[in-house]
């Protein structure tokens, strides 16, 4: 085993990072709460950043997933919300792996330009939730293509992207022998939607720049199909691993940023006489949450390298989510009981990273789903739901 990492991926952490320091917590903070970090995302852009998996011959980077997984940790380490702009990250695989030539050249040199933004992911539905092979939102065919109509939520960013990933019952459960059979995924071109596509900002605890999304006859050309009809969720499956590897990364990047600012200011506070974190009551969460964190980041990696070279990854990308989302979460709160009442200061920045990274025990997938999926599918045991 060799446990080290290229060099090139610490350029990449130091890019990164030099980028971020024009973005500081008060960039941040006047955002608050729902405005839209475009500037970021644009400067992200433009220094090819979201084009880093794209293929060269596209005119993106043609990178990995690990490096991919380094660009999305350092930004959160960094004090920054990767959430604003991740799904271009996670939503390529799917039109990299089943995305026809025609389809690839038409729309990868656009998005690796920054001209276009694939940054909306019309999966989730109010009723079917995590159970995706009961989703309602139907594309019926039609001489000219496909229909559209139904509904989906928590569709993060779609009032700030140009294309949509969208999974859709294109034959209905009573005409399949599985239930995930049957679902198609589609490239859909919001700007040519009209009214036949409505977009409702969802107010939440976090500016996540979520939203619910109705479809009403919406019209799809036959080549807005992503590979073969009905075979859409394994499609979707395949890209939720990288997700899952993406979202871990992210996890632990915010899980180093409370760390660091957490020690750093145990080491310099001063009550009675001594820095608080020579008291092991705060020093030992700190220890402990850096400890987690480790111990995430290496299934993270064994992860992106399991998916990298086409092996199969699902536990592994499950497990990293799940140990890095946990991780971070013990790290915010080590964090914020050690700033004490500063912790609840907007402009210690710690309440709102403190929000952001208590996502990621219930989304992209609750932490129990992994768990049921462990116990059945890793360890045989019966089915939980």
């Amino acid at each position: 085993m060799d446990f080290t990492l290229a060099d090139e991926f610490d350029d990449i952490r130091h890019a990164v990072r030099r980028l971020c320091e024009r973005f500081p917590g008060s960039y941040w903070r006047a955002l608050e709460p729902d405005h839209y970090p475009d500037e970021f995302v644009q400067a992200l852009t433009a220094q090819g950043w979201l084009a880093g998996l794209i293929p060269e011959e596209y005119g993106g980077a043609g990178m990995g997933l690990t490096a991919a997984s380094i660009i999305l940790e350092e930004i959160a380490a960094s004090g920054a919300n990767p959430a604003v702009c991740h799904a271009q990250m996670y939503i390529m695989g799917t039109l990299l792996r089943h995305g026809s030539t025609a389809q690839k050249e038409a729309w990868l040199p656009r998005l690796a330009r920054g001209e276009l933004r694939l940054q909306a992911f019309g999966v989730t539905e109010p009723v079917a939730g995590s159970d995706t092979t009961n989703i309602a939102t139907t594309a019926r065919r039609t001489a000219d293509g496909y229909l559209v109509n139904g509904q989906k939520i928590w569709t993060s960013r779609a009032r700030h992207s140009d294309l949509m990933l969208l999974l859709a019952r294109t034959t209905p459960t009573d005409g399949v022998t599985r239930r995930r059979d049957g679902l198609s995924v589609f490239l859909v071109d919001m700007r040519a939607a009209g009214d036949h596509l409505t977009i409702r900002p969802i107010p939440t605890m976090i500016n996540h720049h979520t939203t619910e999304v109705f479809f009403d006859d919406l019209a799809l050309p036959f080549d807005a199909l992503i590979g073969e009809e009905g075979q859409g969720f394994s499609y979707i499956l395949d890209g939720m691993n990288a997700e899952r590897i993406l979202i871990a990364a992210e996890c632990i990047g915010d899980g180093r940023w409370f760390t660091t600012k957490a020690a750093t200011y145990a080491s310099e506070r001063i009550v009675f006489g001594r820095p608080i974190g020579a008291n092991q009551g705060v020093q030992f969460p700190i220890a402990r949450a850096h400890a987690s964190l480790q111990a995430a980041d290496l299934m993270r990696y064994k992860a992106a390298w399991l998916f990298e070279t086409g092996q199969p990854c699902g536990a592994e990308a499950n497990m990293a989510k799940l140990l890095a989302s946990e991780a971070s979460w013990a790290a915010a709160n080590a964090c914020l009981d050690t700033h004490g009442g500063f912790g609840f200061a907007t402009e210690y920045d710690i309440e709102r990273k403190f929000r952001e990274t208590r996502l990621y025990q219930v989304a992209p997938i609750s932490n129990n789903l992994v768990l049921a999926f462990l116990g059945q599918h890793v360890l045989d045991m019966p089915r939980s739901y």
